[in-house]
This record gives C-alpha cells, sequence and structure tokens, in this order.
C-alpha cells in the first residue's frame, strides 16, 4: 500500500502563486473588456407583436420623440421600436416611446440596424467601428459579439440573410451570428498577401442579395468608377471570389454621386449622375456585370436619396419622387411625386410621407387611396423613413424617432 502524498511548503507557494497570476489575469481582462463600460438592462415583461391586419387610422398626431442618431431608418421588430444613441441603444413601446430595455457601453457608437429579430449595435474604439453586439430585440439580452478591424465610419445593410458593413477602405459581410463570410478591400494584417484583387481603391456604394453583392468603387489607376460584383460567401472569407469587375464606360460612370440602388438575385440596379450632355440615369445589369437596361430620370438624386426594401420590393427616394423598382427585374414600375421620404406597409397598403401627413398608395400602381393628415413639429425638411408597428407610425427625421398614432392605436 502506497503511503499518502505530503504537500509540502514549496507545493503550497507554488499554488498559491499559480492562483494570484490566474486572478492578476482576470481582473486584467475586466479592467481592458468591454464588459467593464457596459450597462444593460433587460425588458422585464415582453412586449407582445402587434397585430398587422389594420385597419389604417384615418387620424394620427405625434405621441412622443427620443433622439435616434445612429440608426441610418426608422428601426422596428415586431412590437418594439428601438432608437440608437450615444452609446445606448434602446427597445421602446412604439405606443407610448417608454423603455422597454436598454444596452449602453461608455464607448460612441457607430451605426445601429435590425434584422432575424435581433439588433446589430457597432461600436467605435481605436481600431475604427470594430465591435458589434448582436441584442435579441424583445428582451435586450446579449445573443453573440464580434470583433476585427473596420473603418472610423461605417453603414450597416442587412439583405434578409446577411448584413453588409461598408466602410471607405473595407467591406464585411456577417451571417446572422455575426461570423464574418467576406472580407473586401483593405486588410490591416493580412495572413496571405495578395488575396485581396485591390486594396487601394475608395469604396463608395454596396448593397447585397442572398447571392451577390455588388461593390461600386474608385480605383487610382481607373478612369470611371468600377462595379464589382462578388459571392457573399466565398469558401474562405479571406479571398474575395470576383462574378465581374469592370470599369463604367457608359456616361456618368465618372461623375460624383453615383450609387448601388438594388441587388436582387439576377440584377444589380445603379444611379448614374447626368452630365453636361447626359440626363441622370438608372441602369441595370446582370449578374455578371452586362449593362441590360437604362431608365431615364426625371431629375437628380440628391445626397440625402434613400431605398426601402419592402416585402413587394424596393422603393427608391430620390430626394423629391418616390421610384418602385420590380422586386426580380428592378425596372421601375410607378412613381410618385412630391413624397418626402421611404415608406412602409400597413394592412396591404404603402404609407408614404408627404407634406400635409401620410398618403396611402396602392402597391402595384402608386395609386393614391386615401390622405392621413399630420402635423409634423420641428420639422426642417429632413427625408423621413417610415416604419409601421401594428398600427402606430415610426418616423425618423434628422436624428430623432418620432411615435405617430390615433386614440385607438
Amino acid at each position: 500500500m502506497l503511503a499518502p502524498e505530503r504537500r509540502t511548503r514549496a507545493d503550497i507557494l507554488t499554488a498559491v502563486a499559480i492562483a494570484a497570476v490566474v486572478a492578476i489575469a482576470i481582473l486584467a481582462v475586466v479592467l481592458t473588456s468591454g464588459v467593464r463600460g457596459t450597462h444593460a438592462q433587460s425588458a422585464a415583461v415582453d412586449l407582445p407583436a402587434p397585430a398587422t391586419g389594420g385597419p389604417v387610422p384615418s387620424q394620427v398626431q405625434e405621441l412622443w420623440n427620443q433622439p435616434d442618431g445612429s440608426a441610418m431608418r426608422s428601426l422596428v421588430v415586431g412590437g418594439v421600436a428601438v432608437t440608437a444613441d450615444g452609446g445606448t441603444v434602446t427597445g421602446r413601446n412604439p405606443r407610448t416611446g417608454e423603455q422597454v430595455w436598454r444596452y449602453e457601453r461608455d464607448i460612441p457608437l457607430c451605426k445601429a440596424e435590425v434584422q432575424f429579430g435581433t439588433v446589430i449595435a457597432t461600436y467605435k474604439d481605436d481600431r475604427g467601428c470594430s465591435q458589434t453586439t448582436l441584442l435579441n430585440a424583445e428582451t435586450g439580452t446579449r445573443v453573440a459579439a464580434r470583433s476585427s478591424y473596420m473603418d472610423k465610419a461605417v453603414t450597416l445593410w442587412p439583405d434578409g440573410t446577411y448584413v453588409l458593413a461598408l466602410g471607405d477602405n473595407r467591406m464585411e459581410m456577417w451571417r446572422s451570428d455575426l461570423v464574418r463570410t467576406l472580407e473586401y478591400g483593405y486588410v490591416d494584417a493580412p495572413v496571405n498577401p495578395r488575396t485581396q484583387p485591390r486594396s487601394d481603391c475608395t469604396l463608395l456604394s454596396a448593397e447585397s442579395a442572398p447571392s451577390r453583392v455588388a461593390v461600386l468603387e474608385h480605383c487610382p489607376k481607373d478612369a470611371a468608377d468600377r462595379l464589382t460584383i462578388l459571392n457573399p460567401a466565398p469558401k474562405d472569407s479571406t479571398s474575395p471570389e470576383e462574378y465581374s469587375s469592370h470599369v463604367l464606360n457608359e456616361p456618368g460612370g465618372a461623375v460624383d454621386g453615383a450609387r448601388v440602388l438594388a441587388v436582387s438575385d439576377t440584377r444589380i440596379a445603379l444611379y448614374l449622375p447626368g452630365t453636361q450632355t447626359t440626363p441622370p440615369v438608372l441602369t441595370l445589369y446582370d449578374v455578371n456585370g452586362n449593362l441590360v437596361a437604362t431608365h431615364q430620370l426625371s431629375g437628380p438624386m440628391t445626397g440625402d436619396a434613400m431605398v426601402a426594401r419592402l416585402s413587394t420590393g424596393y422603393f427608391v427616394f430620390t430626394g423629391e419622387n418616390l421610384i418602385a423598382l420590380n422586386p426580380s427585374t428592378l425596372d421601375p414600375l410607378w412613381g410618385a411625386a412630391k413624397v418626402l421620404g421611404t415608406p412602409a406597409l400597413m394592412a396591404g397598403q404603402l404609407i408614404v410621407p408627404v407634406a400635409d401627413g401620410l398618403a396611402t398608395l396602392d402597391p402595384n400602381t402608386g395609386a393614391q387611396l386615401t390622405r392621413i393628415p399630420l402635423q409634423r413639429s420641428d420639422y426642417h425638411g429632413q427625408p423621413i423613413s417610415l416604419a409601421v408597428s401594428g398600427t402606430m407610425f415610426l418616423e425618423r427625421r434628422g436624428t430623432q424617432l418620432y411615435g405617430v398614432g390615433g386614440p385607438a392605436s
């Protein structure tokens, strides 16, 4: 029978030293991680998903407003309206504007978006807009997070499958769990050199669909902007897979202001500004980058033009007019003049912000059905992004989100 082991003084000192090192390491991680500067308050009670059958209210008024400087559009998920401002993302009751949940960090927000029943919040540190958190939209609880080098300013665009994060020099595509499926452009520390086809170009605009992502970029050696069409999820996320890439020889391809408007599984729509001899146009390309159609526009698009993707298709707000695009071919279907922003759907009708309130349109033809009067406070002509929750309207104007509804909403 073996004699029992005895702990010596040296064994005890060694164990104490190891425990001290571990404690110091844990403390260092806590002090330097984002957890230390994070304050979260989850929802105590889930808000029920609102009814979607209507009817559209005939009388509405402003009920509340809150700062919303870090969103790009009006954000609503189910029964929760989302605002993003400073370093805080807040889930709110769409009817009252009251806080349901809150997620706050001591670093500034870059942008916030919603998709997959979640909120995507990207924060800025010394590596750019590099820290992204995924929150449950109903409760505000943290679902996932990622960190990677990004530009100092980014835009986020969800396409129903992926999220596109775009900066001036770098673009990434993320899955629903924030796992990166594609990086494109500048790479700060490439493991394998020369995996990027071009790393010195300025990324001007991009949009995506589940099977394609289109990037408009300007490269130093090109005489005009370049349209590049990529696989959003290649086998290796660090090695982009190009379907096509070519310099735009069409009129307007060398004029500032061109942008990608929409991407479907078969087409890409671009806006090309007018030149001294040609008008501004909407140009359509197939997935191989071949020009298939050109549609002349009645006027140029402004710098604050916006695009809304709804279940019935794409709607382009040019800064003055609204253009509905076919969801598959992206050909223009109809236009509506003198609108103030992008629309939303309620009870099968398209609701559009206009000067004296909200207009309801037939989504298939653009024909006006009714008009809902609304007196807007502190409005100075900013583009309006409209969203709907039940019979409540959410208008994002400038850096404020307004809850708009009727007495029976």
